[in-house]
C-alpha cells in the first residue's frame, strides 16, 4: 500500500495532539513544553512547529477538538420518546449515560485544565462550553419544551429546567471530583446520582 505525503503528514499531526494532549492534562498548560509533545509523539520539535505555530494554537486546536465527543450526547438527549408511562425510565436511563459520559476522567481532566486557564484563554474556554456542554443544554431545553407541549411536563422556562436536571446529576461527583483532584465516585454512586436526580426533577417539573 502506497502512502501518501499527505497521509503521512496527518498521522503525524494526529500524533501531535494526542501526545500535546497527554501532556497538557499532566502538566498544566504553564508546565507543558514543546520538546516534551515532540518526544512524546516521537517527530522533531520542527514538525510540532510545521503543524502549529506555537504551544497557544496547539492548546486551542486539542480543546477545540474535544466538542466534536459532544455530538453523540447531543443525539441522545434529543432522542428521549414522548411515553408518560416510561418518563422516569427513559430519563433515568438517559441521566446514567450522561454521568458517565461527563464524569470520564479525561473528561474531568480537561474541564480543569480549562478552568485553570480560563483568565489566560477567556475566548478559548467560552468556545469550549459553548461548542460543548451549552449545546447540550440547548437540546435538553428543547426536547423539555418537546414534552411539556405533549402534556408529560410543566415548565415555564426550558431553558432553566435543563439546567436544574443537569445541576442534580453532576453536582455532587463533579464538585467531589474538581475539589479532590480525581474522580472520587463508583459506578453505584453515580447510578444513585442518576435515580435521585430524575425523582427530583419530576417532582418539580412532572
Amino acid at each position: 500500500m502506497v502512502v501518501t505525503e499527505e497521509g503521512r503528514s496527518a498521522r503525524k499531526r494526529e500524533a501531535i495532539m494526542d501526545a500535546a494532549t497527554r501532556v497538557f492534562l499532566a502538566k498544566g498548560y504553564s508546565g507543558a513544553g514543546m520538546d516534551d509533545i515532540a518526544k512524546l509523539a516521537a517527530v522533531s520539535k520542527q514538525t510540532v512547529y510545521k503543524h502549529f505555530a506555537d504551544k497557544e494554537k496547539l492548546f486551542a486546536e486539542i480543546v477545540l477538538a474535544t466538542t466534536d465527543r459532544v455530538d453523540a450526547m447531543v443525539d441522545l438527549v434529543a432522542d428521549i420518546p414522548a411515553d408518560g408511562e416510561a418518563l422516569e425510565e427513559n430519563l433515568g436511563r438517559l441521566s446514567r449515560q450522561f454521568l458517565t459520559a461527563l464524569t470520564q476522567p479525561e473528561v474531568l481532566q480537561l474541564r480543569r485544565l480549562i478552568i485553570a486557564n480560563a483568565d489566560t484563554f477567556p475566548e478559548l474556554g467560552a468556545a469550549w462550553y459553548e461548542q460543548g456542554f451549552e449545546r447540550v443544554l440547548a437540546t435538553l431545553a428543547a426536547t423539555f419544551q418537546r414534552l411539556a407541549d405533549q402534556g408529560l411536563l410543566r415548565i415555564a422556562d426550558p431553558e432553566l429546567a435543563a439546567h436544574h436536571f443537569s445541576g442534580l446529576l453532576l453536582w455532587i461527583p463533579v464538585n467531589n471530583a474538581m475539589f479532590r483532584g480525581s474522580p472520587q465516585h463508583t459506578q453505584d454512586e453515580l447510578d444513585r446520582c442518576a435515580v435521585a436526580g430524575v425523582r427530583a426533577f419530576l417532582a418539580a417539573y412532572r
